[in-house]
């Protein structure tokens, strides 16, 4: 398979790889050195893409079962180390969509939605989590979407679970920092089975699931960032964020509440907001904030 091999020895998972965004995941980290290993629930699916991938001269092997599945998992894994000696990459792409408004959905579409998305990545990232952590080196990457970012009508359930995938990954790259396991974010715009009526035709002409695919190379590259949010579609990649404002200390006057409503303005201005390298960093920022205010107080009665 004809590439820059930048991933050359490297082992990695792909789950939900039998079509869609996850087969060209699959094709694509094969064409620059990978080997691939191909999860998805129809085995014929699975060994399908793995024959692509050896007809191009790539290895692969199959591994059928769910992400939910936690046995399935942990014998996926324990066939990669088996057969290739470690697992440098997991991708976990694997989910489902069960659309409706929030008036009309079942708890049951809920919970299955959140089940696959979030219980299945945080299930197979926990699998390959120690030999990870052993061999000094990972690479995870977590399938959000901007139904989760920015909200999408009819999503509740997968808007859900994708925005708690951003909070996985925030936390494990945090606690993955000093054994090199870096953790990202891809959301991806494609054309697959799970959007296809969702988008209109025009639009899904132009967004091959392949040209969102070499952006997964960055995210599991050795150069690869941490922490990042990748949206990409159609051949355009940009970066999402979640900032925190400037804000305004108001503190526990008895007119507090007025007072939020009166500075809200200035409450939500976006020109000095930042990314916080950890959660802590707002309880940081409101301790100083008050204790400022609190010495401009004292100031002030002297």
């Amino acid at each position: 398979m004809a590439g820059d091999r930048t991933l050359e020895g490297k082992v990695a998972i792909i789950t939900g790889a039998g079509g869609g965004l996850g087969r060209c995941h699959a094709l694509e980290l094969a064409r620059h050195g990978a080997r691939v290993v191909v999860n998805d629930l129809a085995e014929d699916a699975c060994a399908q893409v793995v024959g692509e991938i050896r007809e191009g001269g790539g290895e692969a092997m199959a591994a059928p079962g769910s992400v939910t599945d936690e046995q399935a998992v942990a014998a996926m894994v324990a066939g990669a180390i088996d057969g290739w000696g470690r697992v440098d990459i997991l991708v976990n792409n694997a989910g489902i969509l069960r659309d409706k408004s929030f008036a009309k959905m079942d708890l049951a579409d809920f919970r299955e939605v959140v089940d696959v998305h979030l219980m299945g990545a945080a299930i197979c990232t926990k699998a390959v989590w120690a030999p990870m952590r052993e061999q000094g080196h990972g690479r995870i990457v977590m399938t959000t979407s901007s139904s989760g970012l920015y909200g999408n009508f009819g999503q509740a359930n997968y808007g859900a679970a994708k925005m708690a995938l951003v909070g996985l990954m925030q936390t494990l790259a945090i606690e993955g920092a000093k054994y090199d396991i870096r953790v990202n974010c891809l959301a991806p715009t494609a054309a697959t089975q799970m959007t296809g009526g969702v988008l209109p035709e025009e639009a899904l002409a132009r967004l091959d699931p392949a040209f969102v695919s070499p952006g997964i190379v960055h995210l599991v590259g050795s150069d690869a960032p941490s922490r990042a949010i990748l949206c990409a579609g159609a051949g355009h990649f940009a970066a999402a964020h979640v900032t925190l404002t400037e804000g305004v200390q108001i503190g526990s006057a008895d007119n507090a509440a007025a007072e939020v409503t009166r500075n809200w303005s200035a409450v939500v201005d976006r020109s000095g907001e930042i990314v916080p390298e950890y959660g802590f960093t707002q309880a940081e920022r409101e301790v100083a904030a008050a204790q400022a205010g609190s010495g401009e107080a004292l100031a002030r009665a002297q």
